[in-house]
């Protein structure tokens, strides 16, 4: 059978999600624009796919099997009753369309009930439907699991520098003599003296002109959870002067720390660079405007500094640091995070277990990456009936 050109308002029901202060306190997920934000007692649809419909995730796509809530900045499509169309291969296919493309809006763009059901797409039979996205699900299932490994990784990382460096329950703690507060041997340095350089981000242009003209990754604020986990394919390609690559590109060890952010919560978030991030951005990679490029002195004090700073977000002590703004754009203290106080044990190879699970960490993220690129090289062959299933 043939695969045949369908309008989406013949597909899909569409509604809006609704606001909701019901969150952490029950056993429905809460989806936004970028993904599950909490969770709360009550939910509004189930079994749909859910669409980012405006701002910087505009165009997002995310697909829920169950009961769930949807925010006020989404939109949300149901297979409309009697038709025959395999819903996870529907998420597939709005993801190969890339719906932010199709966004209005001149300050931000905007995706509304009315552009989408506007859209068409091919539909191949059912069964052609289901192949397909069993096999993008296979891909997903893997993809899903090992980020949930690197989360569990993650919490053990920060488990064992609160407890060491935060609680004092370090290996050896009992024998070690406590003065003014420290184990001694042990001193407080500030975030400023672990440093050697810091420099705020650039954006470069578009397209090669003037100065600008040579070409570099920029990982912005928003890409820091994707990069985290492997996922390149969103931070841009732009062109950079040659003093900003001289001054901004990005070295093993160097921390992305984002600065301002419309959500103030987002302030704070930060990223530690290694080398398979490098690899996989490329040459001249450098961090954007609203954040600001730490280089610590060495890998220890870059190690021990990402960890203080994913503390202080968790523990609440980042937060007086945060400022809000009339215009809606909030900012942080820098200055006043250059004073904070980490401390820096006397034998450094106390850092080697939490070391080691960073390593575990940067290797799943490169097992995540290839994931992904695959999967992407797949989906478009897939859903144009290039490969036959």
């Amino acid at each position: 059978m043939k695969w045949e050109t369908v309008d989406f308002e013949n597909i899909f029901c569409f509604c809006n999600g609704k606001a909701t202060k019901y969150l952490d306190s029950g056993e429905y997920p809460v989806y936004g624009s970028n993904g599950v934000l909490g969770y709360s007692h009550a939910y509004l649809y189930a079994k749909a796919i859910i669409v980012g419909r405006v701002g910087a995730y505009c165009g997002t796509i995310f697909y829920c099997p169950n009961s769930f809530w949807a925010t006020d900045n989404t939109i949300v499509l149901q297979i409309k009753d009697g038709f025959k169309s395999d819903i996870r291969f529907c998420k597939y296919m709005l993801e190969q369309m890339r719906l932010n493309l199709y966004a209005s809006g001149s300050a931000q763009p905007l995706l509304t009930q009315t552009i989408l059901s506007g859209l068409k797409c091919i539909q191949p039979p059912i069964e052609t439907q289901k192949r397909i996205a069993d096999i993008l699900s296979a891909y997903d299932d893997l993809i899903e699991n090992n980020q949930k490994h690197i989360k569990l990784l993650e919490d053990a990382e920060q488990r064992l520098y609160k407890e060491w460096f935060i609680d004092l329950h370090f290996p050896g703690h009992e024998t070690t003599p406590i003065i003014n507060g420290i184990p001694e041997g042990w001193e407080r340095k500030t975030v400023e003296k672990c440093l050697v350089m810091t420099i705020g981000g650039g954006w470069g242009k578009d397209e090669p002109m003037g100065n600008y003209l040579h070409k570099g990754r920029v990982i912005r604020g928003t890409d820091i959870p994707d990069v985290y986990y492997g996922n390149y394919r969103d931070v841009p390609l732009r062109y950079h002067t040659e003093k900003d690559i001289q001054t901004r590109s990005l070295q093993e060890n160097d921390i992305i720390f984002e600065l301002s952010n419309g959500n103030i919560d987002n302030i704070g978030r930060c990223l530690l660079i290694d080398k398979e991030m490098l690899r996989a951005c490329g040459e001249n990679a450098i961090s954007a405007s609203f954040c600001k490029l730490l280089r610590p002195i060495n890998e220890a004090y870059a190690l021990l500094l990402f960890l203080e700073i994913q503390a202080m977000q968790n523990n609440g002590t980042m937060l007086p640091l945060k400022k809000h703004a009339a215009n809606g754009i909030n900012n942080f203290d820098f200055q006043g995070f250059l004073q904070h106080d980490i401390l820096v044990p006397n034998d450094i190879k106390l850092l080697d277990p939490i070391k080691t699970v960073t390593i575990k960490i940067s290797n799943l993220r490169e097992q995540l990456r290839l994931l992904t690129e695959a999967r992407d090289r797949l989906l478009p062959k897939l859903m144009n009936g290039e490969i036959e299933v």
